[in-house]
């Protein structure tokens, strides 16, 4: 089971699955030659990896031919699924008429072009420009930097400190993994770098006191806030970065008012609001971006993985037409805006972005969204959520989580060293649903865009043996639930 932070755990005890790989099968070549992202490499040169060979809609197959429904659309990105000849088809155009061309010294080519001008005028608020990175992390990258460069330019060389938010995830570059609020991404590394600052979770389920509402949850976290820029100097706060749904964290929804209150302090103290789109952009939680289902409105905007289903990599950064009015002016004055990649606004990306965006417009992206993911929420919540294991669900639109726990009164987790969410989700993957452990033993849900009702109860069925199975062993390890 791939854990997303940790490692693949063994399914089963022994048998057929833990013998050694042949010495020339993609595993045995995976383990001789792969270093992994975000995995425990130790634990994983050990049990090996879960090599997957083909994909086809909600569904990929292992090299054995094993079926599996992806019930995370891979790391959140897959919306469109796991095949499409029209995303395919447009790759082909596009690299046979213009591989590649770069976007410095002034020049452009037309898929950069009609991309960004796609963008600005289906952003969730007015939006001056766009600019193209090819990750998450190197566009939250790049909006750091644009915030400081910008300050710079307008005459505030002081305010550059930035707040983010225990358990956020907004990438692992240097720069973005400061703003990552999760220890793994810290540790060993010589991270957060100096200046950045991270407030409580909103996460009222662990973080409110008893009988504490969740309108008084969100004054409090936000005087947290704003205790936060007066201790450090207005003058020298230059902003704060949220995903509208927090995902690698936990899938965190934010209370009610959390946003008009955090909101209101921001403006009050001139420090900009960047909203990282990366998980929650093109219709994951039922409206086209998480700052329209939240009512943000965002100085900077960070988007990324379902913007070209992640068929290939790009992201994307949109500014304010003030932002870059600022940018542009420093620019002048240095003689060039001194950031950008050779592979800013790839065309060949950039044709697939396009392409994926007209697919959302004519499938009527949002509208499906709403429809599928109402009908997974209250599924969720019918299924498990008087579960003897299961603490809380949560989510909105098309993602959500299950979270178990050792006592539900006190809402207490498991040891974590016992890492039950992983071997849950281990079991999963034996019914053939893949999902994700998260932080908390919260198990992520967040199928591909394109997923019918059918299908999410398909997946969910899967994941309820599994759940099932689960409770039975805790019972044979004397790990009984409160």
């Amino acid at each position: 089971m791939d854990t997303g932070l940790g490692c693949r755990l063994p399914i089963q005890q022994k048998g057929a699955s833990d013998m050694p790989p042949r010495a020339n099968s993609a595993a045995a070549r995976d383990a001789a030659y792969v270093l992994h992202p975000s995995t425990e490499l130790k634990a994983q040169s050990q049990n090996g990896s879960l090599v997957i060979d083909r994909g086809e809609g909600v569904r990929v197959w292992d090299e054995s031919g094993k079926e599996y429904m992806e019930a995370v659309a891979g790391l959140w990105c897959a919306s469109l699924g796991f095949s499409s000849d029209r995303l395919r088809e447009a790759a082909d155009r596009q690299m046979r008429k213009l591989p590649y061309y770069h976007g410095f010294g002034a020049k452009s080519h037309e898929p950069m072009i009609e991309l960004a001008e796609m963008l600005v005028q289906r952003a969730p608020v007015p939006m001056g420009r766009a600019f193209f990175a090819n990750s998450g992390s190197e566009a939250n990258d790049t909006a750091v930097k644009m915030v400081w460069y910008y300050n710079n330019a307008i005459g505030r060389p002081q305010k550059k400190k930035i707040i983010s938010r225990l358990r956020a995830y907004h990438g692992i570059t240097v720069a973005a993994a400061s703003l990552t609020g999760l220890p793994t991404n810290h540790k060993l590394f010589d991270l957060p770098l100096p200046g950045f600052f991270h407030v409580s979770t909103p996460h009222h389920y662990h973080g409110a006191e008893p009988g504490e509402t969740e309108e008084a949850f969100a004054s409090r976290l936000v005087d947290e806030v704003e205790q936060l820029i007066l201790r450090e100097g207005p003058d020298t706060v230059a902003a704060m970065w949220a995903e509208p749904v927090m995902g690698a964290g936990g899938v965190v929804i934010p209370p009610r008012t959390y946003y008009e209150k955090l909101q209101a302090v921001l403006k009050k103290y001139d420090v900009l609001f960047v909203a990282d789109e990366v998980i929650c952009g093109f219709g994951r939680t039922g409206s086209y971006w998480g700052s329209q289902t939240f009512d943000l409105k965002p100085d900077i905007v960070v988007c990324a993985k379902a913007l070209s289903s992640s068929f290939l990599p790009i992201s994307g950064v949109l500014v304010t037409q003030q932002i870059f009015d600022g940018l542009a002016e420093g620019s002048a004055s240095v003689g060039v805006f001194g950031h950008g990649y050779t592979y800013s606004g790839h065309p060949v990306s950039a044709a697939v972005a396009i392409e994926t965006l007209k697919i959302y417009d004519e499938m009527n992206m949002v509208e499906h969204a709403q429809r599928v993911g109402a009908h997974m929420q209250a599924e969720l919540r019918r299924r498990f959520a008087d579960h003897p294991l299961v603490g809380e669900v949560r989510g909105i639109g098309m993602i959500g989580a299950v979270e178990i726990v050792e006592d539900k009164a006190s809402h207490r987790n498991f040891d974590a060293g016992k890492k039950l969410g992983y071997r849950l989700a281990a079991l999963g993957e034996k019914e053939g649903v893949l999902t994700r452990a998260l932080g908390n033993d919260s198990i992520a849900f967040s199928p591909p865009i394109i997923a019918t009702e059918g299908e999410v109860d398909e997946m969910l069925e899967r994941f309820s043996r599994a759940l099932d199975a689960f409770a039975v062993e805790l019972r044979r390890e004397n790990l009984t639930v409160v």
